[in-house]
């Protein structure tokens, strides 16, 4: 199993510090100031303390900032790290970027959204929620209250698995809120991939959780791991940003 990150979005609600970076490396630490820990620092520490010794990482927007860091970032973390192109990062929307990725999946990953500050033990969760036929597992807070923004899941109280997943939701219909981890075991990679093609050829604009809805509209099941009440964040504003920075000086 190896890690996988998306890192190509522009996050354009960061201006300025995502004029001459990509989200995932913009810095978190409590300065603010280059050279401190970013997004993408915090991830890589996470698979590095689970053992994972490779890492894909899918890159788009200012894609030169994270190849100028890539053997730094190796260095560090002790890390083998893979960067994938995307050539549509600044046109459309996520489904298309884990697409690219689709050969990583096959040795079976840990994904995680380039902007998602967590703890490790939402990667610790995950690791123990594998077995009993699972394929693919999403890490789910189940604590946090919910409104429109979030990525909404709601699931099925008898198999436990997902049944839906938008943002598109009603919040009191919501189980949780999918966090932007995944682990996608290997023999999930071709259906994931077929799902991730048929939704962004429908339209480009989708997010790659509409991939996990088209699987699972297909029969596919998706399982769950609720991480508990741990502190996160998905990073999207400056707002968030400034939340990202108090909790990664607890990590």
């Amino acid at each position: 199993m190896i890690g996988l990150v998306l890192a190509a979005g522009a996050g354009r609600r960061l201006r300025p510090y995502t004029d001459s970076l990509p989200k995932a490396l913009v810095p978190v630490g409590p300065a603010g100031i280059e050279g401190e820990p970013t997004v993408l620092d915090l991830t890589l520490g996470n698979f590095a303390e689970i053992g994972l010794t490779e890492v894909a990482v899918v890159v788009g927007y200012r894609k030169e900032a994270v190849y100028a860091r890539k053997a730094a970032l190796e260095a560090k973390y002790g890390l083998k790290l893979t960067l994938i192109d995307n050539d549509k990062a600044e046109e459309w929307n996520n489904a298309y970027s884990l697409w690219c990725g689709r050969d990583a999946l096959k040795d079976g990953v840990i994904l995680a959204n380039g902007d998602t500050v967590h703890p490790v033990s939402v990667e610790k969760t995950l690791l123990a929620a594998r077995g009993e036929g699972k394929r693919i597992i999403l890490a789910l807070d189940t604590v946090k209250p919910l409104a429109d923004e979030e990525m909404k899941v709601v699931v099925d109280p008898a198999k436990g698995s997902m049944t839906k997943i938008t943002k598109l939701m009603d919040p009191a219909e919501a189980t949780g809120e999918y966090i932007g981890v995944t682990l996608i075991e290997g023999d999930a990679a071709p259906e994931l991939a077929d799902a991730l093609k048929t939704v962004w050829e429908t339209d480009p604009q989708q997010f790659y959780e509409h991939g996990y809805q088209e699987l699972v509209d297909r029969g596919f099941r998706i399982d769950v791991a609720p991480i508990g009440d741990i502190a996160w964040v998905e990073i999207d504003n400056h707002d968030d940003l400034a939340r990202g920075r108090e909790i990664a000086c607890q990590y």
